[in-house]
């Protein structure tokens, strides 16, 4: 099973798809280092995320907990304080870090709204790669800002021999805001396509799988079904700030626990558990984000290789790229079908602009009033 932790909804970013940083918890009431024990060993992949979890000063701490209780502990980080990451890295050069960049130096900066935010995160990565580490990347949300940048930033990442994580633009209840949908679809699907290609004439596994990884993401833009059904709140789950356990991080009505007040295999096992896995196996919503997705495109008895059909996309499109014959995008997704938005907000760039507020626990509960239906596409 895999396992997403949000240390925090505190933020320094102050990005256009995400007003978490407008909202964000206070330390007091934070997850703590005494609920975190009760996790158990034996998680594939985890994830300490956020907000930004570089602003917990006992980072340290927690990546002491938690790095034996997993295979691939993992930290998204924004990568401006590479202060707080290095001494992990030097400790753990295993440990896999994510740092998002939305593009080049005015794009990232702008979506973002960091300050010098593209040089900051390029100081940082080669921080992390001079103190060892041995898993590390970039990771990007594709919107109609910075699709015409994604391919240059693949192709940074490959000069710097680190990987390069993607996701589409979407909304969460934890967003605080409903625009997170592009403007123009068909145009950013077809610049995916462009990544893709360029992500087939690799020989590198990993790469290769993501390749397939960047056409559910296509799909996901186009406003269609997954390529592959959720497993949310079996082969994943969330914890947020609060202790509270999610099935998954989109919808606010999948919560099966709080692991401050129950033990992890009572909210696993719990008949709440069990009441919203059957909301997942129902669920319609078109989410395809790296938790979702990678534990889907598991086979499901052998957890550590991939499903058949993933694994007949990957093989059959290499040997295209091979043999310089064009691939059929449309033969896997309906490119004559797009969702309709109607007008949709422009995003803006929260660059040097200040706005916050304090979450108390209980209004936690009342993130969203939103209907579920809105999350659809």
């Amino acid at each position: 099973m895999d396992l997403s932790v949000i240390l925090t909804y505190r933020c320094d970013s102050r990005c256009s798809m995400c007003h978490i940083w407008q909202n964000p918890t206070q330390t007091a009431h934070e997850v703590t280092l005494d609920t975190l024990a009760k996790l158990p060993g034996g998680f594939d992949h985890l994830n300490l995320t956020g907000g930004e979890p570089t602003l917990r000063k006992d980072l340290m701490e927690v990546v002491e907990l938690l790095h034996p209780r997993a295979c691939t502990l993992e930290i998204s980080t924004n990568g401006l304080h590479p202060d707080r990451l290095v001494p992990i890295v030097e400790r753990f050069p295993d440990i896999k870090v994510r740092i998002s960049v939305e593009g080049f130096e005015a794009t990232n900066d702008a979506i973002r709204g960091e300050k010098n935010g593209f040089a900051r995160k390029m100081e940082s990565m080669d921080a992390l790669i001079a103190a060892g580490g041995r898993d590390l990347g970039f990771a990007t949300t594709f919107q109609d800002e910075n699709v015409e940048e994604v391919v240059g930033l693949y192709r940074l990442c490959e000069e710097k021999g680190i990987e390069f994580a993607t996701s589409a633009l979407h909304n969460g209840f934890q967003f605080h805001k409903d625009d997170n949908v592009p403007y123009d679809r068909m145009k950013v699907a077809s610049k995916v396509e462009d990544l893709i290609r360029e992500m087939l004439k690799s020989w590198n596994a990993k790469t290769l799988f993501r390749a397939y990884l960047n056409l559910g993401l296509i799909a996901k833009i186009l406003g269609h079904d997954r390529l592959i059904p959720c497993t949310a709140g079996s082969m994943f789950a969330f914890v947020d700030p609060w202790s509270d356990v999610y099935a998954c991080n989109v919808r606010p009505d999948l919560k099966m626990g709080n692991l401050l007040e129950q033990g992890w295999e009572e909210i696993l096992k719990g008949p709440v558990a069990q009441e919203q896995r059957a909301k997942v196996k129902a669920c319609t919503q078109n989410c395809w984000m790296v938790a979702s997705a990678k534990t889907a495109m598991r086979n499901p008895r052998f957890a550590h290789l991939p499903r058949l059909g993933p694994t007949a996309w990957v093989v059959r499109n290499k040997l295209k790229s091979l043999l310089h014959i064009p691939i059929r995008f449309d033969q896997d997704v309906d490119y004559s079908v797009v969702h309709e938005d109607g007008e949709v907000a422009r995003r803006e760039s929260w660059l040097g602009r200040k706005q916050k507020a304090n979450l108390q626990p209980a209004e936690s509960r009342q993130y969203s009033q939103f209907s579920s239906g809105f999350f659809n596409r």
